[in-house]
């Protein structure tokens, strides 16, 4: 069995169950991998024939389909001609012209998407039934396992932000007094070479408890056109999350390319998302929680953007993020959501 940027993440590890009174694990390697076998159908027909030469089910390649996205086949990283074309003229053509440009390329993405959205269940319950069958398998009435979040809550909520712009970094204090009059700290992540840096803004941010991130280096759709277009700006990035002391990373425009992004000296990243057929790299993770992704940890969004919600689709209430967060309870998810000051 070959190994991918995804494979730590099995269902052994996600459940993390307590070893047994005498110290041995709560179940053995065979096990899981009959458990395994008797869940996959959950993932549906393409996931059920995803075997290894011995005919036991291959969770490595499962996870590369899934959280590593192959199910949209081996170009999904790269951005088309028209993409990339559009990228380059973008910086000339007025806003209104590409808000527009936007809902046109986006009405037709829902329908050609793989995924349910904005609600995409059969990995949670994929997780589900391998839990249920593991009872089975090991004759058991119930197995004890690390919970998800601290303190016993249902259910683990993260607010981000985007600051795209000046004018959006004006913004920022705004955003920070309205949540920590509520009792909340998010993160904001700032683009390091598109606008000035307001240093005094961020030292106030860490002060107050909010965290610094990084998002990408010019926000200008151009950081993954080629790999040495990467290679020129990857190591400028590093620097900008050195010296802002940030931990966290997001790419602009959701563009993302997982083995590049492994030259990234961070420690987590938030460009992902668990189902988004909205973006220009559509697609989507299916995981309601944070996984590993090589050395860092990813922490897809679960909830759809603002801008999308309200620009793309036309919405005028957080009705589809409301829906969304009783679901993300349900499996006890992370709902994460990304707003822009700007």
């Amino acid at each position: 069995m070959s190994t991918n940027l995804w494979s730590s993440n099995t269902p052994e590890r996600f459940w993390l169950l307590q070893t047994a009174e005498n110290g041995e694990p709560a179940a053995s390697h065979e096990q899981w991998q009959a458990a395994i076998a008797r869940s996959v159908h959950v993932l549906g027909p393409p996931f059920a024939v995803v075997r290894t030469e011995q005919g036991a089910v291959d969770i490595d390649a499962i996870l590369l389909q899934t959280l590593g996205e192959g199910q949209f086949g081996p170009h999904h990283w790269r951005l088309s001609p028209t993409r990339r074309a559009y990228y380059t003229l973008k910086p000339f053509l007025p806003r209104s012209l590409t808000r527009g440009l936007r809902r046109l390329s986006s009405r037709p993405m829902q329908s050609r998407s793989g995924l349910g959205w904005p609600i995409e269940e059969r990995y949670a319950r994929f997780q589900w039934q391998v839990a249920r069958q593991l009872l089975a398998v090991t004759g058991r009435a119930s197995l004890s396992f690390r919970f998800f979040w601290p303190h016993g809550r249902a259910y683990a909520l993260v607010l981000t932000h985007d600051v795209e712009t000046a004018q959006g970094q004006s913004y920022v204090r705004t955003v920070a007094d309205l949540e920590e009059r509520l009792g909340f700290r998010s993160s904001f992540n700032f683009v390091p070479e598109r606008y000035k840096l307001d240093c005094s803004l961020l030292s106030e941010l860490r002060e107050r408890g909010f965290e610094i991130g990084v998002h990408g280096l010019r926000h200008d759709g151009k950081l993954f056109r080629s790999h040495a277009e990467w290679t020129r700006r990857v190591a400028r990035i590093n620097t900008a999350l050195e010296n802002l002391d940030a931990r966290g990373f997001r790419t602009p425009l959701t563009h993302r390319q997982p083995e590049w992004m492994q030259d990234l000296q961070m420690e987590y990243d938030l460009s992902f998302f668990d189902t988004d057929p909205y973006e220009p790299m559509p697609g989507g993770t299916m995981s309601l929680w944070p996984f590993e992704l090589g050395h860092f940890l990813e922490l897809p969004y679960t909830l759809v953007q603002d801008y999308t919600l309200t620009s793309v689709l036309g919405e005028d209430s957080p009705r589809l993020w409301l829906e969304k967060i009783d679901f993300l309870r349900e499996y006890h998810g992370m709902a994460l959501l990304n707003t822009h000051p700007d």
